[in-house]
């Protein structure tokens, strides 16, 4: 089965340094096959293993720890649940007009709508938030005017949903479906 990992807040300035290669080694001395990294911020795809979810989080979790003394967050989904993720993208226009504006937050813990209402009542810019369903474990962000300046910021973002995240904007999502080889009818 493929799978992706995502690793929160890696190759970011100074701290949270980790080199891919050594990521796909750790994959690969896991037991799990075929490990591909894109770019430098942690995007990981690979097949196998016998623990999927959080199970297998918190075996990434405490390998990186223990072979690098990285300690960062992992958020695995399924090629199934990648899919689900493209897929269900509520904002059909801006992923195809402005895809580096679009941000899909990936969470540690599913949440309930209530969390995401506290998240919009939060923002005080143009920004949207918007997801589907009832354990909610993606959060889709439009950000109009740009993210640099933006006050809808990471730990506002956890702060509201009480888990925390990672995020990944559209054009990196879209390329990850393209490593993993998953299909969905892009939105």
């Amino acid at each position: 089965m493929m799978q992706v990992a995502l690793l929160r807040a890696v190759n970011l300035g100074p701290h949270g340094k980790i080199a891919m290669t050594d990521l796909r080694a750790l994959i690969t001395d896991l037991g799990l096959e075929d490990g591909k990294t894109l770019l430098q911020s942690g995007n990981l795809v690979f097949r196998g293993g016998a623990r999927t979810g959080a199970a297998l989080e918190r075996q990434l979790e405490a390998e990186t720890k223990k072979r690098f003394g990285l300690a960062t967050d992992f958020f695995v989904r399924s090629a199934a649940e990648w899919s689900a993720v493209v897929g269900a993208n509520p904002f059909r226009v801006e992923a195809r007009r402005d895809p580096s504006h679009l941000v899909t937050i990936f969470l540690k813990d599913a949440i309930k709508p209530a969390a995401v209402a506290a998240l919009q009542a939060a923002i005080a810019g143009r920004e949207i938030a918007r997801c589907e369903g009832k354990d909610i474990r993606e959060v889709y962000l439009y950000y109009p005017d740009g993210i640099g300046r933006s006050k809808l910021t990471a730990t506002l973002i956890e702060k509201k949903l009480g888990t925390s995240g990672t995020g990944r904007n559209w054009n990196t999502v879209l390329k990850v479906q393209a490593l993993a080889g998953v299909d969905a009818a892009i939105r």
